[in-house]
């Protein structure tokens, strides 16, 4: 099965706000940089064939346009899962015959190897989803063609998903896609595994400075 992504950006000036203590000046830079990193990844996965960005920030807008990804603007201002549900219509205009799938935009240790088995694993069923790595959230929901795009992003939405029927992807060894960055913390645990080069530079900016220190016994 083919798959259109569809990838939430805030406006940069509103995104990765538990950030600020690590980051200060650079928390938008760094925001982006994550960003660029999750949809790069995810146009190198096989069996994506298209990422759409949705986001109303400019700065955001171009430079993942020029990685590649299809920027969807227009969203409904009411919140992520409105904003998704948005990205989706357009993704089924677009390529209707291909399943739609909404993933986290703060996921800077993505693997495109990692990406395609969660996916293929999705295509099995007809609506589902994968926990974040603390198990509360989530960063993938997949619909498959034919099947309503429900998602239930935020807080605990691990539960909500699971609730309203959606099949929990259980995969070994598929930690790039279930590690997203919400706190220095989180940022920590994605270094470790190995960001991308955009993340990378910013975190040899900032690290010295504020992350290493309060990762340190």
């Amino acid at each position: 099965m083919r798959w259109s992504l569809v990838v939430p950006v805030k406006h940069l000036g509103r995104a990765k706000s538990r950030l600020a203590r690590a980051a200060g000046g650079m928390r938008e830079d760094l925001a982006l940089a994550i960003a660029c990193d999750t949809v790069e990844a995810a146009l190198a996965c096989p069996g994506v064939a298209a990422v759409l960005a949705v986001t109303e920030d400019p700065r955001a807008g171009a430079e993942l346009t020029e990685l590649g990804a299809v920027v969807v603007g227009g969203e409904p201002g009411t919140g992520l899962n409105p904003a998704l549900v948005h990205g989706a219509a357009v993704a089924r205009r677009r390529l209707p015959d291909a399943g739609v799938c909404a993933l986290s935009a703060d996921l800077p240790s993505l693997r495109p190897d990692e990406l395609a088995r969660v996916l293929t694993a999705a295509a099995r069923h007809g609506r589902s989803f994968l926990p974040d790595a603390p198990g509360v959230g989530t960063t993938l929901f997949a619909s498959a063609p034919g099947h309503p795009f429900t998602p239930a992003f935020e807080g605990a939405s691990r539960a909500r998903h699971r609730d309203a029927g959606a099949h929990e992807l259980v995969l070994a060894d598929v930690a790039s896609v279930r590690r997203d960055v919400d706190t220095p913390e989180d940022l920590c645990d994605a270094v470790g595994l190995g960001v991308g080069p955009r993340t990378r530079e910013l975190w040899e900016l900032v690290a010295d400075g504020c992350l290493r220190p309060q990762s340190t016994p």
